[in-house]
């Protein structure tokens, strides 16, 4: 243990840190979430800090010239701040509606359904379009990976628009449609232990190596060595050449894992890796 572990507990919720790597840098969080949660808390102390100093008294300015005052260019990191504000209140806003929704005895249960799902539709294209304004007004996709908590290659694999260098044609063209999904789909299988249903749509080369009883040892092994998986955070597919990979990051009791799931054109599996923090 190196003197940066902090007692070798993660300095957002508390708990416990994984075994040290043997290389790499020193970890300071148990996951991702609490990596981001502790970004947003240092971004909302930017905000009280210049408050507290000679920006605006929150006691003599409304809500509203606040937002406006603090996003002047020139405040240091006030921009980053009012973003992490915005993405907090944005979720509490979401919830409420969502509250509001399935509360409601008269509304029918597939409504709310059609409802979420149309309004995720929209918000992810809002988000393309968002990052896309970002990215016309020089902000960098470490800039962009910083506010959602990703890295930069993240940030560009998720909604860049990279084209194939011979063809001309957009690399999202080839992806293969709905494979976000059906990467989730696959790794809800794994946790519910149904063998057979994960292995549904591999590819013949993958089928013959890892049948329903192969699935269900790889996966005793895995959660054998760092307990049972605690939670699937979201899929992130993206073209590469004429696969199309689903990377999803997975909290297990002991670490971090990405599985990362590669689909060929006629949307088979055609790999599935879990790889350690570093490698995805």
């Amino acid at each position: 243990m190196t003197s940066n572990d902090h007692g070798a507990t993660c300095q957002q919720c508390g708990k416990p840190l994984p075994p040290p790597q043997s290389t790499g840098r020193t970890r300071h969080y148990c996951s991702g979430r609490c990596r981001s949660a502790a970004r947003r808390d240092r971004s909302r102390a930017a905000v009280r800090a210049s408050e507290s100093a000679n920006d605006v008294q929150v006691s003599l300015t409304t809500d509203g010239s606040k937002a406006t005052l603090d996003v002047v260019p020139n405040e240091t990191g006030a921009n980053q701040a009012v973003a992490a504000d915005a993405a907090v209140g944005g979720r509490a806003a979401a919830r409420a509606l969502l509250g509001r929704l399935l509360s409601q005895e008269s509304a029918s249960p597939l409504d709310a359904i059609a409802f979420i799902q149309g309004a995720a539709s929209e918000i992810g294209e809002g988000m393309q379009a968002a990052v896309q304004r970002a990215r016309k007004a020089g902000q960098t996709w470490a800039d962009v990976g910083q506010v959602l908590g990703i890295s930069r290659q993240a940030a560009f694999q998720r909604f860049g628009r990279p084209a194939d260098p011979v063809t001309g044609q957009p690399m999202a063209a080839l992806m293969v449609p709905g494979a976000a999904e059906r990467g989730a789909a696959l790794v809800a299988d794994l946790a519910a232990g149904r063998w057979a249903e994960v292995g549904r749509d591999f590819n013949e080369r993958v089928a013959q190596h890892l049948d329903a009883e192969g699935v269900a040892r790889m996966w005793a092994r895995l959660t054998g060595m760092i307990g049972r998986l605690e939670h699937a955070g979201e899929p992130l597919a993206y073209q590469a050449g004429d696969l199309t990979l689903v990377d999803i990051p997975l909290s297990f009791e002991a670490a971090e894992r990405t599985v990362r799931i590669t689909y060929n054109r006629d949307g088979k599996v055609a790999g599935l890796h879990f790889l350690p923090p570093g490698f995805a």
